[in-house]
């Protein structure tokens, strides 16, 4: 695991660094210290992934707009 700040990461490093931690604490390897500490970490990781997301919903919502679209969640179906 990287000790990276979760700021600088992008979505996919965020990600990869997410799913490290959840498989760590569900082996139950870990020191309760230190499973405090990866717990933090996913904690801090999980809230990175979710801005990282709103921040590309955000994005397509406004490239929508720009083309006219409507703005909102469009079910696939009407894609």
């Amino acid at each position: 695991m990287t000790d990276k700040p979760v700021a600088e990461m992008s979505f996919e490093e965020a990600m990869g660094a997410l799913e490290h931690v959840v498989t760590s604490l569900e082996r139950g390897e870990v020191p309760l210290e230190a499973s405090i500490a990866l717990y933090e970490r996913g904690a801090a990781l999980k809230s990175h992934c979710a801005a990282k997301l709103k921040e590309a919903e955000d994005k397509v919502e406004m490239i929508r707009a720009k083309d006219g679209q409507a703005i909102g969640t469009t079910p696939a179906e009407g894609m």
